[in-house]
Parts: structure tokens; sequence; C-alpha cells
């Protein structure tokens, strides 16, 4: 009685493994000395052990067809000088067959534990087919949050609507959203968005989505109204997530309307800058209007669409791409769009060719970067055709412009080392090259890029991941030529919430 326990105890390890059916085939024929085989649908053998003789199936094609489709239970007969037991498992059609084969008759001992392989194996590949069900659910799940997330990206409520068919989660019923950009490692990335999925398939009052860009951000769009007497619930885990796990780090974004979800991620994408260079692991974004707010609005409108009126003959999805590639890594680019870094760099030279800039220039991209922020998303313009363009020099003389450049610029001056600003200054005229940069201002490249991990902390932009803030300081350099000024100080645009 204890061998046939520690037997059967040898099995069920082997079933949980979960081991391949050839094994467990293989301790089959180990325990009753028989030759066996797994026959899945259309008669094909999934599995056997070594020395299973597998043209006796073909003598075998009648009672198996009948076993499959559920008209027979189970046989025994011979094939020549071989017993061979046939059983076959489930309720489906097309139901498996267990064929053994052996010198003699199978005792009634051996084909109950026959029977009881057979049962254990149907039920294994029922847990396989309802685990791959499972993934291949999760996968259009995260596929349909990561369309409503691009959707609330473009400001269109409506269409991120109906691409929920009718379950609409209640982020797209909030008036208001903060994005919470987590930084974490990318294998716990599909941990973290099962562990707090709800019944709906979404994540209560927000959504945890896989950036496809970069493979350690999720992107946590959460609805600022969902909990008025206190923070939502899914900001409180993401917050607990950090203290608990120290290669973490969190950007938190100003509340904004759903309609400007995308205005809130890139300050979520600044702020995660200021994050991993801080000691907390996060911080909330508190920032001034971008330079494409404060600017003349007419004049500044009037350049960005005599700048940008070229793409007008252009396809939108060039124009897309383009958006995307001035302020992202082209192969970033590429896996957010799934396509191929070579197509991402022909929509680019297309762009190139029509507004006669190089998109390799740092300086060129803030441009277009500018001129496509002052136009919005939905077009490349709109045309002011009773007002001449200013030029882009002229616009940045503007009081405003100066202002606003002498603030964004005070830490670097006001910092430590006091030549930190000739650091960022320099690495904007190598063309945000560190080797260049270090040659330059005859500093490693290792002090450089210490330099530029200070500049984001200070400046509160992302320099170096995405560069998203790269187009600000080389405007703001543009503006004031790197000088010294003696402006008030500014309060911090970040701060550790």
């Amino acid at each position: 009685m204890q061998k046939n326990s520690e037997s059967l105890g040898e099995l069920l390890r082997l079933i949980r493994r979960p081991s391949p059916p050839r094994e467990v085939l293989a301790w089959l024929e180990h325990r009753i000395d028989v030759d066996a085989a797994w026959v899945g649908p259309g008669l094909a053998v999934q599995a056997a052990t070594a020395r299973f003789p597998a043209g006796i199936l073909g003598a075998l094609r009648e009672q198996l067809e009948r076993l499959a489709d559920g008209r027979l239970a189970a046989a025994t007969l011979r094939v020549g000088t071989r017993a061979v037991h046939i059983e076959a498992f489930g309720l489906r059609v097309q139901r498996p067959v267990l064929v053994t084969v052996g010198a003699s008759a199978l005792s009634r001992e051996s084909a109950a534990l026959a029977s009881y392989v057979g049962t254990l194996l149907e039920l294994q590949g029922r847990a396989s087919a309802a685990d791959s069900s499972l993934r291949d659910y999760e996968d259009k799940a995260r596929q349909l949050r990561f369309a409503v997330l691009t959707a609330l990206m473009t400001g269109d409520i409506t269409l991120a609507r109906r691409m929920t068919t009718g379950d609409v989660p209640p982020l797209l019923d909030a008036e208001r959203v903060r994005v919470y950009l987590l930084s974490c490692p990318d294998a716990d990335r599909d941990r973290l968005v099962r562990a707090h999925l709800d019944s709906t398939g979404y994540h209560g009052s927000g959504l945890m989505v896989h950036c496809p860009a970069f493979k350690d951000h999720l992107i946590c769009p959460i609805a600022e109204d969902a909990e008025p007497d206190g923070r939502p619930e899914q900001a409180e885990v993401l917050r607990r997530l950090i203290g608990g796990n120290s290669g973490y780090a969190l950007g938190i974004s100003r509340a904004h309307p759903l309609t400007l979800t995308a205005t809130a991620y890139s300050e979520a994408l600044h702020a995660l800058a200021v994050a991993r260079n801080s000691p907390r692991r996060m911080a909330a974004y508190r920032g001034r209007p971008s330079l494409a707010h404060l600017l003349p609005r007419q004049e500044a409108l009037a350049w960005a669409t005599a700048f940008l009126a070229p793409l007008h003959d252009l396809p939108k999805t060039t124009v897309d791409v383009t958006r995307l590639a001035v302020t992202f890594p082209r192969s970033a680019v590429a896996r957010l769009l799934h396509i191929s870094r070579t197509t991402v760099a022909a929509h680019c030279r297309r762009a190139e060719d029509a507004l006669g800039v190089d998109l390799s220039d740092v300086r060129a991209r803030a441009a277009v970067d500018l001129a496509l922020s002052l136009t919005g998303p939905q077009s490349v313009a709109t045309g002011l055709p009773h007002l001449a363009p200013p030029h882009l020099e002229d616009l940045l003389r503007t009081g405003p412009a100066v202002d606003w450049a002498e603030s964004f610029l005070r830490p670097l001056h006001d910092a430590r080392p006091s030549t930190l600003h000739i650091t960022v200054s320099a690495w904007i005229d190598a063309d945000t090259d560190a080797r260049r940069t270090a040659a330059r201002v005859g500093l490693s490249r290792n002090t450089v890029r210490a330099h530029l991990r200070a500049a984001e902390s200070l400046l509160n932009r992302d320099l170096l991941t995405t560069g998203s803030g790269i187009h600000d300081l080389v405007h703001a350099l543009s503006v004031t030529g790197g000088r010294p000024h003696t402006a008030p100080r500014a309060d911090a645009f970040c701060r550790s919430p």
C-alpha cells in the first residue's frame, strides 16, 4: 500500500509540475510494463513512449474514431501478438485517447492505473487550454486598454467610450484625470496589472497600461474625482509600491481635464525624471505654463502655420510619425506604432524634405516640436492669411519668452558645481552627444552624464530617458544665450509629494 501511495504521489508531482505528457507516459510504462501513446484530435499522436509501435494505430483507426467522437468509451483487443487497450477521456467531441500496447492483457489494477493516468492527462490538457485562453484574453484586454489610452491621448473621449463596447470604465466618466507613471522592471509589469485587475478587466477608477515604447514604464491614468474625500485607492497602491521596492520610481502629473490626458502624461514623464534622482523615488509635477502657451498667440500661430504648411501635402501618417519622432527616440516610436525603424526613418525623411530641416539636429527638432505644439494634434495648422508670419527668433525675444527662459534656467546658474550650466549648454551645442560634450568641456563622459542627471532634477525635465524636456532647454538657451541673470528665485516645478 505504501509503495502504491508513493508511486501515485510521484505521478501527481509530474502532473503538477506540469511535466510533458511524454514523461507521464514514461512513468506509466515503468509501472505496468506497456508502451503507451496519447492520441489527440485528428488521431495525431501527441506523445508516446520511446518504443511505442506507431504502425499499430493504422489497424485501430476505426475504433479510435469511435472513441474520439463518443460512440465508444473503451476497448481491449489483440493486434497480431500484442494486447491493446484503448480508452477515451473527457466529454468534448474529438476526445483524446490513451493507447497501451503490451505482451498480455492488462490486469484490473493496471487498467485502473492507466485509466487514472489518462484522466490526469486530459485534465492537464484542459488546464493548459484554459491557461492559453486566459493568456489570449489578457493579451486582448491589454490591447484594448492601450487603445483606450491612445484615444484619451488624442482627446477623443467619444472614441474611447466606443472602444469599450458598452462596458465603460469609470475613468471615462471622470471630469479630471491625473497620470501616474511607474518605472519598474519589465518582468513586474504583467504581475502588477493582473494583481490589480477588477472583474471588468480594468483597474477600478483608472487604468494600468504597458508602455510599448519603454519596457520599464507602466502608464496609470486615474480619475481624480473618483473619491472626493481622499486619494483614489489605485493611487495609494502605486505609492505603497514605491516604498516597498527600491528599483521603482513614480512620476505624478497635476490633475487635468480628461481631454488633456496627453498633457498629464507629459508632466508625469518629467516628474519621473525627477523621481529617479530623488531619495524618495517619487515626485509630483508642479510647473508653469509651457513656452507654447506664453508666446503671443496670433503671432505664434502665424509662424507655426507658415512653418508647417509644407506638411499639408504629406500623408497624415507621416505627420503623426514625425510628431512622435521629434520627441521620442525613433526606436521607441517604432515599438509604439508597431512599425520598423526603417519605416519611421522614411517618414521622417519625407518631413525633412518638405520642411527643409535636418531632424537629426536638436535645434531643428525643437522648432518643429514647438510649431506642432502650437497648432495642436488635430491638424498641422489652420492658417491666418491676414497676419504676416514673424520669425521664430522674433517670437523668442518677446517679454514673456524672456521671462520664461530666465526663470527656467535659473536653477542651473544657482547650482553647484557652478559650471553645471556650462556643461548643459555645451551638450546642446554638441547636439546632445555626451562624448563630444566631454571633449569640449574637458570632463569625462561619466561626469557629463552626472551633470545632466543633476540638471534633470533642477530643471524638472526629462533629458535622458525620452528627451522630451530637451526642447524647453534648447529654447531657453536660445533666448538667453545661456547668460546668468539676477531675477528673483522661482518656486520649483516639481516637489516630492
